[in-house]
């Protein structure tokens, strides 16, 4: 680490969003309080766009190449190796910071040597509505990740030790279809220790149906079945475990996978009654509802399945 590297590095992996993407850029430009901000943008499977740098004309802009595997981990991987700054922060390119975030996160680990990522509250936007999200908790631990998912620790809200972040092993390009490695991610960073969090909202992200993931059921069921494969500690807590075979079961019912869908949503039950998704799950094997239809009424109150 040189004096004239940046303090911070954000990575904002980019397909074919140019208008997001700019916004995302400027919002993360804009931030103060931090000695140099260097943002690499990937574009993954997409032509680079050299001119998204003059969203940012106070910050170091670099636009490469996703240079790895296809798809996000790769594209962060390939701006993770790239990067120069001490901390390493990533941003989808529909999302955007708000001011004063980077400054907040890295107050945090200057304050706590041993954490190396801190998080942040979050504000979902979907069909013109908006809801704050966050955690009324400043510490996470392995077993707060296992009995939940805990979507207000959204990627856009990670910012990471940089040389950590290299020893951990990346992004795992292993999850099948890429569902789910940011979750991967937050249990391998809580195996080694706390997670940080930063109890107000602090990025606005977007749902809408451009995302990459809506309504991805095969790829939903595969990354959360190689997730409850790596992690034993899932079969450990029942309510964990219930959690992650509700949402298999969901998705398998709505792919069409009926027999699946009920076989999974009544394994999940036996492990603990009171796990939610598990009668969605029966509701969409045995036709009474759509999937489409649970998953806009989950939306429109921030939340996902």
């Amino acid at each position: 680490m040189t004096d004239t590297s940046p303090e911070l590095t954000v990575v904002v992996a980019t397909r074919n969003r140019p208008e997001f993407l700019r916004e995302a850029v400027d919002a993360i430009g804009s931030q103060r309080g931090v000695n140099g901000i260097e943002i690499i943008v990937v574009h993954d499977q997409s032509d680079p766009d050299e001119t998204v740098a003059a969203a940012a004309p106070d910050a170091c802009v670099r636009v490469v190449s996703n240079t790895r595997e296809v798809g996000l981990a790769g594209a962060r991987n390939t701006g993770i190796l790239l990067a120069k700054g001490e901390f390493v922060a990533f941003c989808d390119d529909d999302d955007v910071w708000m001011a004063g975030k980077a400054a907040r996160q890295i107050s945090v680990l200057r304050a706590r040597p041993e954490v190396n990522l801190v998080t942040t509250g979050i504000i979902v936007e979907y069909d013109g509505e908006q809801h704050s999200r966050s955690l009324a908790t400043e510490s996470i631990t392995m077993a707060d990740m296992i009995r939940d998912r805990h979507t207000e620790l959204h990627p856009s809200t990670f910012l990471f030790r940089s040389q950590a972040l290299r020893s951990l092993g990346l992004v795992s390009p292993s999850v099948p279809g890429g569902f789910g490695e940011d979750y991967e991610l937050l249990l391998r960073v809580a195996r080694h220790g706390t997670i940080a969090n930063v109890t107000d909202p602090l990025v606005r992200i977007r749902w809408h149906k451009s995302s990459y993931f809506f309504e991805r059921w095969k790829m939903m069921a595969e990354g959360l079945g190689y997730l409850l494969d790596e992690y034993p500690e899932f079969r450990r807590d029942r309510r964990g475990y219930a959690r992650i075979r509700g949402q298999i079961a969901f998705a398998r019912a709505a792919e069409g996978q009926r027999r699946d869908g009920v076989a999974g949503a009544l394994d999940a039950m036996r492990s603990y009654p009171l796990e939610p998704r598990a009668p969605l799950a029966l509701l969409v094997a045995l036709g009474v509802v759509k999937p489409e239809w649970i998953m806009a009424k989950l939306h429109r109150v921030g939340r996902g399945i």
